[in-house]
């Protein structure tokens, strides 16, 4: 929720793309029009989870809206460097995130018997995957254009890391809140490294990146590196993963009246 309540940042972001963003703050462009609606649509999951919360009783409303005060002062950096190459490869990558961590929520939510829940997050996944395949559309045509450069854009991408966008969330007291965060989500089967991989792995298929033909020698070079990253991330998960169940710890939330939480 924290994540979809920082939206102002995400359409500021889109709107540093070179040649998509939109001008003026009401440019009748497709580009422009698809952001400001893509917004308003991605405004009503924060809206709507924030005031399930509220409503719940169950967490610290004052510690979350000063998490969400703070994230939204702070920003995120995505490194898409005004690249739209690089931005919608992000909201790819991004989208698809989302609607497996909504997914899985709802899951966990109709475990453990709240069925409202299970609900609110399953029509936010499904909003979720609507924007993963306008966004894999728009790579796809990238793609059949120009190839070499968007391969290459790829690569770039995987290099640096698909940067959560609430990398950056703190909430006054945790300055490793998101770390600890994520090594909850991750714990529970939210959004796990398994995930991560089996993202690139599907986009990889998306766009039949394997089967690319006539790339240049970097091309070929960057091609080679996204179609063998996934195995290399699962390897690595599994090693840390081992590490991790030796040295457990628990650390305080204050989302949760500083309950503490094994990470």
């Amino acid at each position: 929720m924290i994540t979809e309540e920082a939206l102002p940042t995400y359409q500021t972001m889109l709107n540093t793309l070179d040649g998509v963003r939109d001008e003026t703050g009401a440019s009748l462009t497709s580009w422009a029009v698809w952001t400001r609606a893509w917004t308003a649509e991605e405004n009503r999951h924060g809206d709507l989870l924030n005031k399930y919360l509220y409503l719940s009783g169950r967490v610290d409303m004052k510690q979350i809206e000063k998490t969400i005060q703070y994230l939204i002062g702070s920003g995120m950096d995505p490194r898409t460097e005004n690249n739209p190459y690089l931005g919608f490869i992000y909201t790819s990558f991004q989208e698809r995130a989302t609607f497996i961590s909504h997914g899985n929520t709802a899951r966990l939510a109709k475990e453990h018997g709240d069925l409202k829940l299970a609900q609110v997050c399953g029509i936010i996944a499904a909003d979720e995957k609507r924007h993963e395949t306008a966004y894999t559309k728009i790579v796809e045509k990238l793609f059949e254009i120009d190839p070499n450069d968007t391969v290459l854009a790829l690569a770039d991408m995987m290099r640096k890391k698909i940067a959560m966008p609430a990398h950056l969330m703190y909430d006054g007291q945790d300055d490793n809140l998101f770390e600890h965060f994520s090594a909850v989500a991750q714990r529970l089967g939210v959004y796990t490294a398994k995930d991560y991989a089996d993202i690139l792995e599907f986009l990889v298929g998306r766009w039949n990146i394997e089967k690319m033909t006539g790339l240049s020698g970097e091309g070929c070079k960057a091609q080679d590196y996204v179609c063998g990253l996934a195995p290399r991330i699962r390897r690595l998960e599994e090693r840390a993963q081992s590490r991790t169940k030796q040295a457990s710890s628990t650390v305080p939330f204050s989302w949760i009246f500083g309950r503490e939480m094994k990470v």
